[in-house]
């Protein structure tokens, strides 16, 4: 949710400067740069007025698209993180907080989790190796978290305590984002 607003403040600032110069142009005001040309006439305030009215609508409806996609895009990883990992994502920040994982990764949509020290865990889904030397499925996602020594004794993740439950729900938000 929080990545969505701050899309929507994005394009809002994008948005705010066009609205000012149309309001200008509608209210027949020229910048300097751009003195009105001999033989042109302005639109009427009234058709302007029209014009303006329906391109704002359609730049919001295409803002409500987008929320809309962004949103439903977002609930659909969501689902299909739980049916792999058998976990809850929305229980995750709490956990990832609790056990330090922020400190060394970067997790999206987790707060405070921007640590350089290990590998960032966006698109976790997307690859093929956990650490370097498993298989990402999520049943393997989950004894690292639970063990890492147990598959690479040197690794410097360190054993957090977690349980299987509680990396189950971790594994969902790192699948889901």
């Amino acid at each position: 949710m929080p990545s969505m607003l701050l899309s929507l403040l994005r394009l809002l600032a994008v948005l705010l400067p066009v609205s000012w110069a149309l309001d200008r142009w509608l209210r027949g005001h020229r910048p300097a740069m751009a003195p009105a040309r001999e033989g042109s006439t302005p639109l009427p305030l009234r058709q302007r007025r029209r014009w303006l009215l329906g391109l704002s609508g359609a730049l919001g409806l295409a803002v409500a698209a987008a929320a809309f996609a962004q949103w439903s895009a977002g609930r659909e990883a969501e689902r299909i993180a739980r049916a792999l990992t058998g976990g809850e994502p929305a229980r995750a920040p709490v956990l990832i907080t609790r056990y330090g994982c922020g400190g060394c990764h970067a997790i999206p949509g987790a707060p405070g989790a921007d640590g350089r020290v290990a590998g960032p865990l966006a698109g976790l889904r997307e690859r093929v190796y956990l650490g370097g030397v498993l298989r990402n499925t999520p049943e393997n996602l989950v004894a690292w978290m639970v063990n890492p020594r147990a598959f690479s004794p040197r690794t410097a993740m360190p054993a957090t305590g977690i349980t299987e439950a509680e990396a189950r729900d971790v594994a969902a938000w790192l699948y889901a984002h």
